[in-house]
């Protein structure tokens, strides 16, 4: 793998941690800034709308920039938006350089994505991007729990210092390590991009995007009260839990870049099986500590190892105009990530227990599943035709 590689692996760890260590500090936050832990949570949500939009319209703004130019700008934006975000006592002034970290976070994860694929062979993209993906899996293990001690022990403040710090380091990583320039016959066109999007099996990718990581997501989203209100655990036990399930996550996504490339639809059917399956079983068995625990593990090892997979199926579906696609699908990613915790906090606000979470993520695991299946149909009827064909020339030729 060329060093590219490991260094955008670094800056998407950087920008992760910025991420998910909110979860950590809302109530530092809250009492900072003189706001409720509501309104606190609103800047999570800022980041996940950011995220949401910022993936194609970056994307296209900057199509025909050297990648290396596009995500240092990103890059330098993240850091200065880090850097207000630091200085600021103003809730609002807060909020926004939320929304304004994560618009070019989600533009760095799609130029990222290109350049990735770019820098390898084929064969090699499934595996090359479960490194760049490994960043933000090593984030969940690391740059969560460090980024909330950091908050805790020496204020909110000093963690957005830290990520505007390692975010700035990367930026000297990619200047060493990623090419810069593009040979003209290279620089992308955007009516080769928007041709690309008119593809029904390209938009059945991003459902199957969508819906994979929303029934990972929707039980994510609330481990925390179901372990200890249901599963009975302290609150001591929670951040290891968490913990166990992004090594499970490693593993996952370890196994599925190693697999995506030769096996795309079998590396994701197994992964999606794998979600129903334990989704039911904490369903069932959410009062039972040690299965509980022990599915939650497996359930970040099979959910993150659909990952490589879904975004090597993106590759080959945009062939030559990938970066507008690649776009898409970090918005799809985050439909996932906004939409199942949603699905899921309707249903509890309803009455229904937190083992209801377990049922509806089996469910979205089952929808991915039935996309993954119309994809393949889909795969086989076009191998027919093309079959067809070769038998109709033959002929013709007299062969």
């Amino acid at each position: 793998m060329p060093p590219a590689i490991f260094v955008l692996a670094l800056a998407i760890f950087a920008q992760g941690t910025s991420e998910l260590m909110l979860a950590g500090l809302l109530p530092e936050l809250s009492t900072d800034l003189g706001v409720s832990i509501p309104s606190a949570g609103l800047l999570i949500s800022a980041f996940a709308i950011g995220m949401l939009v910022g993936a194609p319209l970056l994307a296209v703004a900057t199509l025909r920039w050297s990648r290396r130019t596009a995500l240092l700008s990103f890059l330098a934006v993240f850091v200065l938006a880090h850097v207000a975000g630091a200085l600021t006592p103003n809730y609002e002034i807060l909020l926004v350089t939320r929304v304004v970290g994560a618009f070019v976070y989600a533009g760095f994860w799609a130029v990222a994505s290109v350049t990735v694929v770019g820098l390898v062979p084929a064969d090699r993209r499934g595996r090359a991007m479960s490194i760049l993906v490994g960043g933000l899996t090593v984030a969940t293990i690391l740059g969560l729990p460090l980024g909330t001690v950091v908050g805790q022990h020496l204020g909110w403040r000093a963690a957005f210092w830290g990520v505007a710090a390692m975010s700035a380091v990367a930026m000297a990583g990619v200047v060493a390590t990623v090419p810069g320039g593009r040979a003209a016959d290279s620089i992308p066109r955007m009516k080769d991009e928007l041709r690309a999007m008119v593809n029904g099996k390209l938009w059945l990718a991003y459902g199957t995007t969508a819906l994979s990581v929303g029934a990972l997501l929707v039980i994510f989203s609330y481990l925390a009260p179901l372990l200890v209100e249901v599963t009975g655990l302290t609150d001591e036990w929670v951040p290891g839990v968490l913990a166990l399930y992004g090594v499970g996550a490693l593993v996952g996504i370890t196994i599925g870049g190693r697999n995506a490339d030769r096996r795309p639809f079998g590396t994701l059917v197994a992964g999606l099986v794998g979600v129903v399956v334990l989704s039911v079983v904490l369903a069932i068995w959410t009062a039972q500590p040690v299965v509980a625990v022990a599915a939650i593990a497996l359930l970040g090892t099979a959910g993150f190892a659909t990952n490589p997979a879904v975004n090597t199926r993106v590759f080959s579906l945009a062939g030559d105009a990938p970066t507008l696609a690649a776009a898409v699908n970090i918005s799809a990613f985050n439909v996932g990530i906004t939409v199942a915790p949603w699905v899921g906090g309707l249903a509890l606000e309803a009455g229904a227990g937190y083992s209801v979470l377990g049922w509806i993520g089996a469910g979205f695991g089952v929808l991915a599943l039935v996309t993954v299946g119309v994809a393949v149909a889909g795969r086989r009827r076009d191998g027919v035709r093309e079959s067809d064909r070769g038998e109709v020339s033959r002929a013709a030729s007299g062969r």
